[in-house]
C-alpha cells in the first residue's frame, strides 16, 4: 500500500528558472517533476525560491519570477497551491498533487518588510531566514563570525510571526538557532528546520545538535530529515539506510511525533546510491516498513507534516 507523502524542501524551481527549457511534467533532468511526484507517492510538495548566485545580487523581483514560474508552469498541470487550512482539506479530499511555497533565505527582500507582506499575499508560507552566509536579517550557519539576529532581522521575525509565516532555521547560523528560539517562545510560535539531519550522527555544521532538535520538539516544531549525501555520512556517498541512524536520534530524544522529511532534490547534483528522485519514495516507505510499525512510519511520511500545517497554516473561517 501506497503512503501519500509530504515533502518540505526542493529546489525545482530555482533549477527551472536557470534552465527555462526544463518541463515540469516528466523532464528527467529534474529529480522532483511530476510524473515523479505521482510514481513516488508525494502527496503534497514544498517548492522552495533560492536565489541563485547566478542570477547577480538577491532582488525581490527574484523572488516574483519563480512564484510566476510556480503558477505557469507547475500550477497549470492540476499542482493545487496550498496556502491554508481549507486548501489542504480540498487536497486531501482529492486525487490531486498539492504544491507549497518557501522561500529560502531572506536576501532578495532587501530589507524591505513590504516585501514580506507582499510574499504572504502570493502564497509564501515558511522563510528560511538566511542560506550559509550573512545577509541583512541575520547570520548563515556558514557564516565564520556566527552571529545572530540584526535589529532589522527581529523586526523580520515579528513580522512573519504576526503574519503567519512559518520560519525555518535549517541554514540559520547557532547563535541566530537560539535567538529565534528565545523570540518564538514569547510569541508562542513553533519553527522548522525544513532540511536538516543529526550532527550526532553525521557532525556537518547544517545539522542539528541535540539541544537544538530538543528545543524544536519543545516549541511543537518539525525537522525534516534530508537526502543531501554529505548531511547523511560523513566520507562516501551512502544509501537511504544511512538515514535509519538519523530518524533514531532523533526519536531518542522524543522526537517520533515531529519528524518529516525535506530531500533537498534539485538542490544538489549527488545524491543517496538509492534515493536519486522523488519516484524512489515508494523505495523508501518499504525501507522504513522494514524496521518500524506502520503508524510511525506513516507519521513520517505524511500525518507529522499535515497536523503542524493543519495547526499553523491561515484558516480562511
Amino acid at each position: 500500500m501506497k503512503m501519500p507523502i509530504i515533502d518540505f524542501h526542493c529546489d525545482a524551481l530555482s533549477k527551472m528558472l536557470l534552465d527555462p527549457k526544463l518541463d515540469f511534467a516528466r523532464d528527467r533532468r529534474l529529480d522532483v517533476n511530476l510524473r515523479r511526484l505521482e510514481d513516488g507517492g508525494v502527496k503534497l510538495q514544498t517548492f522552495a525560491i533560492f536565489l541563485s548566485e547566478r542570477l547577480g545580487p538577491p532582488k525581490m523581483e527574484h523572488i516574483l519570477g519563480q512564484i510566476e514560474l510556480f503558477r505557469e508552469r507547475v500550477l497549470p498541470l492540476g499542482v493545487l497551491p496550498v496556502q491554508s487550512v481549507e486548501d489542504l482539506n480540498t487536497l486531501e479530499q482529492g486525487e490531486a498533487i498539492g504544491g507549497l511555497l518557501s522561500l529560502e533565505g531572506a536576501d532578495g527582500l532587501e530589507g524591505n518588510l513590504h516585501y514580506v507582506r507582499v510574499c504572504y499575499e502570493k502564497g509564501v508560507r515558511f522563510l528560511g531566514l538566511t542560506w550559509n552566509y550573512a545577509n541583512w536579517a541575520a547570520d548563515g550557519i556558514m557564516e565564520p563570525r556566527n552571529g545572530g539576529f540584526t535589529p532589522a532581522g527581529v523586526e523580520l521575525v515579528q513580522l512573519c510571526h504576526e503574519l503567519g509565516i512559518i520560519l525555518d532555521v535549517s541554514h540559520l547560523s547557532v547563535k541566530g538557532f537560539w535567538e529565534l528560539q528565545e523570540l518564538a517562545e514569547v510569541a508562542g510560535k513553533p519553527f522548522i528546520a525544513s532540511h536538516s539531519n543529526a550532527y550526532h550522527v553525521c557532525p556537518h555544521a547544517r545539522n542539528l545538535r541535540d539541544d537544538q532538535i530538543q528545543a524544536i520538539i519543545k516549541l511543537g516544531g518539525r525537522i525534516g530529515v534530508t537526502f543531501v549525501p554529505w548531511f547523511v555520512k560523513a566520507g562516501k556517498s551512502g544509501s537511504s539506510r544511512d538515514l535509519l541512524p538519523h530518524i533514531e536520534r532523533i526519536c531518542s530524544l522524543g522526537g517520533a511525533a515531529n519528524l518529516m522529511f525535506g530531500s533537498d532534490f534539485d538542490g544538489i547534483e549527488t545524491h543517496l546510491t538509492d534515493f536519486k528522485h522523488s519516484g524512489h519514495y515508494t523505495n523508501w516507505q518499504e525501507t522504513l516498513l522494514k524496521y518500524y510499525p506502520e503508524e510511525l512510519v506513516r507519521g513520517w511520511l505524511y500525518d507529522n507534516a499535515a497536523a503542524f500545517l493543519r495547526a499553523w497554516l491561515p484558516s480562511h473561517k
